[in-house]
């Protein structure tokens, strides 16, 4: 990887990342990075830590282009995933999309970041075993994609820290999965992660 200057916009957002306040039931890990999107990428994923629990899990890829990029809006993008798992008799609730939809507007709102350019897919999925599989309840699973821009102020730099955005996406993992709010400004201890790279 090549040296980053420590004042590269994106080496500042890569150190926030790395210095992530992660609630004890995540594991963060950093990930393989898109690098065909932007000149500069990088990728963390969260899984739950019990490894006997896959209640949900999730990715978040920044994506830095210094010379903004029209479709986006900015220079920085946020990418986000998310997957969880859902009760049978509530996959097929007419209104589950447009509630886990709600949810990535929350989170946002939750942590006041600036964002423009927000949109997303919500998806969901169900299977049924039959046969000597016939005993197994039902499954269902939501998955949740959605991207935003950070907001540049007058002078073109950001409003918010990327941290912010990163826990925002937190956030939303810990909705999909039942999990209790932790709210802004509320630290956690007995963070599980392996480090982001600085």
């Amino acid at each position: 990887m090549r040296p980053i200057p420590e004042d590269d916009a994106f080496a500042v957002a890569v150190a926030q990342l790395a210095a992530l306040n992660v609630r004890p039931e995540f594991l963060l890990r950093e990930a393989p990075a898109p690098a065909r999107l932007a000149p500069s990428t990088l990728a963390v994923t969260v899984e739950m830590a019990d490894p006997e629990s896959d209640l949900a899990s999730g990715r978040f890829v920044l994506l830095h282009d210094p010379d903004g990029v029209d479709e986006w809006g900015g220079s920085f993008r946020a990418v986000v995933f998310v997957r969880a798992q859902v009760e049978s008799d509530l996959i097929d609730d007419a209104l589950l999309t447009d509630v886990a939809w709600s949810w990535v507007e929350e989170v946002i709102a939750l942590r006041s970041c600036h964002v423009t350019h927000l949109g997303g897919t919500v998806t969901r999925s169900s299977g049924r075993s039959f046969g000597t599989l016939s005993d197994r309840p039902g499954e269902g699973h939501l998955e949740i994609r959605a991207s935003w821009t950070p907001s540049d102020d007058s002078a073109g730099h950001l409003v918010d820290s990327i941290a912010v955005h990163a826990e925002a996406w937190l956030d939303l993992v810990g909705q999909a999965a039942g999990l209790p709010p932790i709210p802004p400004g509320v630290a956690v201890v007995d963070q599980r992660r392996r480090r982001v790279r600085s």
